[in-house]
C-alpha cells in the first residue's frame, strides 16, 4: 500500500467501505450529483436491532489497498455501487458485462454490489432485480437513497454472518493465519504446529474479530477482543499486528469518549445506541487491563461466548491512555518499512484526537514524526497532497506559522522543475492561503495601525513569490497589486538597493498594465483591496489655505448674525466630546469662493534614497462640485519636509470637505484618504464655499513701491505706490480698476485712512470724485474704469531750529511763520557748544518727512452680493515730503491807508532749485538755491475778533490746549486766504502750488 488516506480518523475503523464508480461513459457532473446523494446515506439503523452501520464511500480506491483488508477490515471494499448510462436495449448486454468486469476487481472482498442504470426504458427496465435499478434519467430517480439503504442492509447481513462465523467456530480446525501482502513470502516453510505459530494465529484472528465487531456496532465486544489480541500478540512479539490491535483499542475508546467524531465535520456522528449508560465514567487510569479466563477459550482459541469477557472488562482506555497506546502502536509500525502508510495514517488519527484534547505540543510531535516517514517514490501530486494535509493538521492544532510553512512547500511543489506543466494557478492559490499564518493580509489598512506583526523578511519573500506566480499565470494586474502592497507595507524593512529593485520592477509591470484603485476579484471570489501609496511620499500635515487678502470675502456686518450657530445655549463648555475624525472635519473659520482658485498645502517627505517623481497629484473632495488642477513634482532623495501646494476650483457653493489627495507614482494611481493617515496633522478639512464674487484688478499711473505702511502687512495690500513731493505740492494719481473676474461689479465704495500719525497734515491729504466711476456700474467682466485721486501735502517744517539759528547769527530776526503752518514758531536757545557752519545747517535742513495712507476699495456683485458678501482691495500710498519755502522773519509797516498794512516777509529757499514766489497783487520774487530775500505784501488788516468763538458749554468740556490750537488754526487759515502765497520751481516744470 503506497497511497495513504490523509482524511482518515479513528472512527473510520467503525465504517464499512463502499466504492461508487462510473461504468462506461457517464457525465462527470451527473455522476457526482448521484454520488453526493449516495454519500448522504452515511449511517443506517439496522432493522430489528439497536445497532447502527456506518458507511464510508470512495469514488476512487486502489485495488492494492484492498489487499490490506484482513489487517484492518475498514480498508476492505465490501460494497460496490456502479453508475452507468444505457440508451437502448442493444447496449444493455455490453453494460452488464462491464459491470461484472468491475466487480471482478474487488471480487475477493465484496459482500454485495448494485448497478444504477440511467436512461434505459422498456422491457428490460421493467424487470424486477435486486442488484440492478433502472431510472429513466438522472433527474427522475427519487428512490436512490432508499435503494442504498436496502443495499447497506444486505451488507450488514453478510457482515454479521462473518462476525458470528469467526467468533463461534467450533469445528476444531486450525485457525488460518491472516497476513498482510508483504508477509506471505516470509511465512513459507514455517512449522504450523508450533505453539508460537498457533498463538500468532489466535492473536491475529482475535484482532480480526474485534474489527468485525466494531464494524457491526458491538463496541464492548470489540473492546474485549482487542484486549485479548493485545495479550496474545505481545506474547509472540508479533509487532505489526500488535500495533493494529492497539490502534483498534484506541479507535473504540475514541468512539466512546468522543461520539461527535474527531474529523472536524460540521455534522457530528450519532452516538452508538449500544453504548452502555456508564460510558461517561470511563476515565479511570489503568482501565485498559482485561482479565481473560483461559477456560473461556475453545480449542482454537476463540471463545464461544464473549459475554464473560465483557463482564470482566474493566473499561475502555482513558483519554491519556489513548495517546500512549497510539505512540506504542506507531513505534511498532515503524519497525516495518512496508507499513509506512499505516504508520502515517495512525499519526494523523492521533493528531486529530489530540486536537480535540487541546494538547497541541504532543500533536506536533506526532506530526513531526509523520514528516519523516518514508513512503518511497511519491508522485508530485502525492507530495502536494501530503504537504497540504500536514498544513491543515498544523492549522487544526493552532500552529499557524508551521501550517503556513507546509502550505508554502506544497505551493512550491506545484511548480517543481520535474513537472512538465507547472500549476501556477494552484501555486498562487496555496500561497494566498499561507498569508494568515505569516500574519499577512491583503488589506494595507491592517498595516497602518500599531507595530508591525510577523517576520518582515519572511513576509517579503512570500510577497515576492506571489508577484512571480501571478506573472507566470499571465495576470500582470495581480503582479502590480502585490508589488504595490510589498512597497507600501514593507518600505521600512527594505534596504536602499531593495527599494531600487522593487520600484524598477514595478515600473516595468505598470508600463504594460497600470495600477489603479479598483478592487481585484479573483476567480474563487477573494477580493484584493486597492493599495494607495500613502508613503510615497509621506504626508505629515495638511493645511487648507485662506484666499489672498485681496480676494477674501467679507460679510456685511448687519448680516453676520444670520448664520450664527445656536446649537448650544452656553458660551463655553468644559466637556467637549469629540474624536480625531471630528477634529479633522471641523469647519474652518474662513471661506472659499465659487469659481476662485483655492489652495491646500501639504508638508511631504520622500523616504526613498533617490529622487521621487510624483505625477498627477491633486485633491479628493466631497460636498460640492470641485475641479482639481493636478500638479507634478519631483522630490529630492530623503528630502525632509517639503511644502507642496495643491490647487483646485470649486464650481458650486456649499460646504466642501477635503478628504485626501490622489497621486500617480511608478505608474500606480493612488487615492490617499486622510482618515487612513493617522500621523497627519490637520487643522480641519471642512470649509464653506460662498457664491461667486467679482474680482477687481488695480493699476496706477505712479510707480509701484516696496514700501509697506507700518501697521499693515505686505499681503494685505494689493500694491503700493510711492511719490516724492515738496511741501505744499499737489500730485494726481490715476487709478485704473479692471473687472478680470466672471461676475459684474455692481457696487463700489472708496475710503482712505492715513496710517502715519507722527506728522500733522493740514487740509485734505487724499481727495477724489467717485461719481464718474460709479456711473459706469455695473462693470462687466473685462471692462475697466479710471479714477483720479489728488495727493496734496501740507506739513509743518518749522522745527528746523539749527538752520534758523545760523541765520540769526547774520543779524536777521528769525521769529517767522512757515507757509505751510499758521502757528507761531517758538525757538529754543541755541546750544553754545554746537559748531556753526553752513554745511551743518544745510544737512539739518534736508530732512524728509513721510506720509502714508491706504486707499480701500470695497466692491461686490453677482450671487455673492445677494448673500451679503463683498471684497476689499487696498492700495498703499507712500509720500516722501521735502520742505519748500521758509519764512525766517515776519514784520509789518503802516500803509497809506489805515485799513491796510505792509507785511514784510524774509523768505528762504532751502531747495537745490531756483524757486519763484508769488502773492496776490504782487510781483514774483525769484530765489536761488539757499538764498534768502525779503518780500513786501500790502494787505488788509486782520480782524481775528470776527472769527467764530466756541460756546461756553463746549469750552467747559474741552481741553484748553486743544481750544488754543483750534483758534490758531482758524487764524492761520484766514491769513493764508488773504495772502495767497504760491511758489513754483520752473526747472522741474512743477505747477504753481498753493
Amino acid at each position: 500500500m503506497s497511497v495513504p488516506d490523509y482524511m482518515q480518523c479513528a472512527e473510520d475503523h467503525q465504517t464499512v467501505l463502499v466504492v461508487v464508480q462510473p461504468v462506461g461513459i457517464v457525465p462527470e457532473d451527473q455522476f457526482f450529483r448521484i454520488y453526493k446523494r449516495i454519500a448522504g446515506v452515511s449511517q443506517v439503523s439496522i432493522r430489528d436491532s439497536q445497532r447502527l452501520l456506518y458507511i464510508r464511500y470512495r469514488h476512487h480506491y486502489l485495488p492494492e489497498n484492498n489487499e490490506w483488508g484482513d489487517f484492518q477490515t475498514h480498508r476492505k471494499v465490501v460494497g460496490l455501487i456502479a453508475i452507468t448510462t444505457c440508451g437502448s436495449a442493444k447496449e444493455w448486454p455490453q453494460t452488464a458485462e462491464r459491470f461484472h468486469g468491475q466487480k471482478e476487481v474487488y471480487s475477493s472482498t465484496l459482500y454485495d454490489s448494485r448497478l444504477l442504470v440511467f436512461g434505459l426504458q422498456g422491457e428490460i427496465a421493467e424487470q424486477q432485480r435486486t442488484d440492478v435499478a433502472f431510472y429513466p434519467s438522472f433527474e427522475d430517480c427519487p428512490d436512490v437513497e432508499k435503494r442504498v439503504e436496502d443495499f447497506v442492509g444486505s451488507i450488514f447481513i453478510v457482515l454479521e454472518s462473518k462476525r458470528l462465523d469467526r467468533a463461534t467456530d467450533k469445528s476444531g480446525d486450525k485457525i488460518p493465519l491472516l497476513c498482510v501482502p508483504f508477509e506471505k513470502k516470509d511465512f513459507v516453510g514455517l512449522d504450523t504446529d508450533s505453539r508460537h505459530y498457533k498463538k500468532r494465529c489466535q492473536g491475529r484472528m482475535r484482532k480480526h474479530v474485534g474489527d468485525l465487531c466494531l464494524q457491526a456496532g458491538m463496541l464492548q465486544d470489540a473492546l474485549v477482543h482487542y484486549h485479548m489480541a493485545v495479550e496474545l500478540l505481545r506474547g509472540v512479539n508479533d509487532f505489526l499486528w500488535l500495533g493494529a490491535a492497539l490502534e483498534g483499542l484506541c479507535s473504540v475508546s475514541v468512539i466512546f469518549h468522543y461520539p461527535g467524531g474527531t474529523a472536524g465535520k460540521l455534522v457530528g456522528r450519532k452516538p452508538s445506541i449500544s453504548q452502555p449508560a456508564d460510558a461517561g465514567k470511563r476515565h479511570r487510569p489503568g482501565a485498559q487491563e482485561v482479565l481473560i479466563d483461559p477456560g473461556a477459550l475453545t480449542a482454537n482459541g476463540i471463545s464461544a461466548d464473549t459475554s464473560t469477557e465483557i463482564g470482566r472488562a474493566k473499561n475502555c482506555l482513558s483519554p491519556e491512555d489513548i495517546i500512549d497506546k497510539y505512540k506504542e502502536a506507531i513505534s511498532y509500525y515503524g519497525k516495518y518499512k512496508n507499513a509506512g502508510v499505516i504508520e502515517l495514517e495512525a499519526c494523523v488519527k492521533a493528531v486529530r484526537v489530540l486536537a480535540i484534547q487541546k494538547r497541541a505540543r504532543e500533536a506536533s510531535e506526532f506530526l513531526q514524526n509523520a514528516v519523516y516517514i518514508n513512503l518511497g517514490q511519491l508522485s508530485e501530486e502525492e507530495k502536494i497532497q501530503r504537504y497540504s494535509i500536514l498544513s491543515e493538521l498544523y492549522e487544526l492544532i493552532g500552529f499557524h506559522r508551521k501550517s503556513a510553512f507546509f502550505k508554502r512547500v506544497a505551493a512550491m511543489q506545484c511548480v517543481a522543475p520535474t513537472i512538465p506543466e507547472p500549476g501556477w494557478r494552484a501555486c498562487y492559490k496555496l500561497l494566498l492561503e499561507t498569508l494568515p499564518g505569516y500574519s499577512l493580509s491583503l488589506d494595507p489598512k491592517d498595516f497602518s495601525k500599531g507595530t508591525h506583526r510577523g517576520w518582515a523578511a519572511v513576509q517579503m519573500r512570500l510577497l515576492h513569490e506571489l508577484v512571480y506566480a501571478s506573472r507566470r499565470m499571465g495576470n500582470p494586474g495581480l503582479s502590480v497589486r502585490h508589488l504595490s502592497f510589498l512597497l507600501q507595507t514593507m518600505l521600512d524593512f527594505l534596504s536602499d538597493q531593495e527599494k531600487k529593485e522593487v520600484t524598477q520592477s514595478l515600473e516595468n509591470y505598470t508600463s504594460k498594465c497600470p495600477g489603479g484603485m479598483e478592487v481585484i476579484t479573483l476567480p474563487d471570489g477573494l477580493k484584493l483591496p486597492p493599495v494607495p501609496f500613502t508613503k510615497l511620499p509621506i504626508v505629515r500635515s495638511v493645511t487648507l489655505l485662506n484666499l489672498p487678502v485681496s480676494l477674501r470675502p467679507h460679510k456685511v456686518k448687519g448680516l453676520l448674525g444670520q448664520n450664527m450657530s445656536t446649537a448650544s445655549p452656553f458660551i463655553y463648555s468644559p466637556i467637549i466630546m469629540h474624536n480625531r475624525g471630528e477634529e479633522r472635519c471641523k469647519k474652518i473659520d474662513f471661506q472659499w469662493v465659487q469659481g476662485d482658485v483655492c489652495e491646500v498645502q501639504l508638508m511631504v517627505y520622500n523616504p526613498m534614497p533617490y529622487e521621487l517623481r510624483v505625477e498627477n497629484m491633486g485633491l479628493l473632495t466631497s460636498g460640492v462640485e470641485f475641479e482639481s488642477l493636478p500638479a507634478a513634482l519631483s522630490l529630492p532623495a530623503e528630502s525632509g519636509l517639503y511644502p507642496v501646494t495643491l490647487v483646485g476650483v470649486p464650481r458650486t457653493a456649499g460646504n466642501i470637505t477635503v478628504n485626501g489627495y490622489h497621486t500617480s507614482v511608478f505608474g500606480v494611481t493612488s487615492d490617499c484618504l486622510l482618515e487612513g493617515l493617522p500621523g497627519v496633522k490637520s487643522s480641519g478639512c471642512l470649509v464653506e464655499v460662498i457664491p461667486a464674487l467679482p474680482r477687481l484688478q488695480l493699476s496706477t499711473s505712479l510707480p509701484r513701491s516696496a514700501h509697506t505702511p507700518s501697521p499693515m502687512s505686505k499681503e494685505e495690500l494689493s500694491s503700493t505706490v510711492s511719490v516724492q513731493l515738496f511741501n505744499g505740492e499737489t500730485q494726481q494719481l490715476t487709478i485704473t480698476l479692471e473687472n478680470f473676474g466672471s461676475e459684474d461689479i455692481e457696487t463700489l465704495e472708496l475710503t482712505s485712512k492715513t496710517v502715519s500719525t507722527k506728522e500733522k497734515v493740514f487740509g485734505e491729504f487724499l481727495s477724489w470724485e467717485l461719481e464718474e466711476a460709479l456711473s459706469h456700474l455695473p462693470l462687466k467682466p473685462g471692462q475697466a474704469v479710471t479714477l483720479t485721486v489728488n495727493i496734496k501735502v501740507k506739513l509743518d517744517f518749522s522745527g528746523q531750529e539749527n538752520l534758523l539759528q545760523d541765520l540769526n547769527d547774520d543779524g536777521i530776526s528769525v521769529t517767522g511763520l512757515p507757509i505751510s503752518s499758521p502757528l507761531r514758531q517758538v525757538l529754543k536757545p541755541r546750544p553754545e557748544t554746537k559748531p556753526v557752519s553752513s554745511e551743518s545747517g544745510k544737512a539739518e535742513y534736508s530732512h524728509i518727512k513721510t506720509l502714508e495712507a491706504v486707499l480701500n476699495f470695497k466692491y461686490s456683485g453677482g450671487a455673492g452680493k445677494v448673500e451679503g458678501y463683498y471684497r476689499e482691495l487696498s492700495l498703499g500710498v507712500h509720500v516722501d515730503v521735502e520742505p519748500s519755502v521758509f519764512f525766517t522773519r515776519v514784520s509789518t509797516l503802516p500803509a497809506t491807508s489805515t485799513r491796510q498794512c505792509h507785511l514784510l516777509l524774509d523768505i528762504f529757499n532751502p531747495t537745490e532749485h531756483e524757486l519763484t514766489v508769488s502773492a496776490k497783487n504782487n510781483q514774483d520774487l525769484v530765489l536761488h538755491a539757499s538764498e534768502c530775500q525779503r518780500m513786501a505784501i500790502q494787505v488788509d488788516k486782520f480782524d481775528f475778533e470776527s472769527l467764530p468763538q466756541p460756546d461756553q458749554e463746549t469750552a467747559r468740556f474741552t481741553n484748553p490746549k486743544q481750544l488754543e490750537e483750534e483758534r490758531q488754526h482758524a487764524q492761520g487759515c484766514q491769513i493764508n486766504s488773504k495772502l495767497g502765497i504760491c511758489w513754483n520751481i520752473i526747472s522741474l516744470y512743477l505747477p504753481h502750488v498753493r
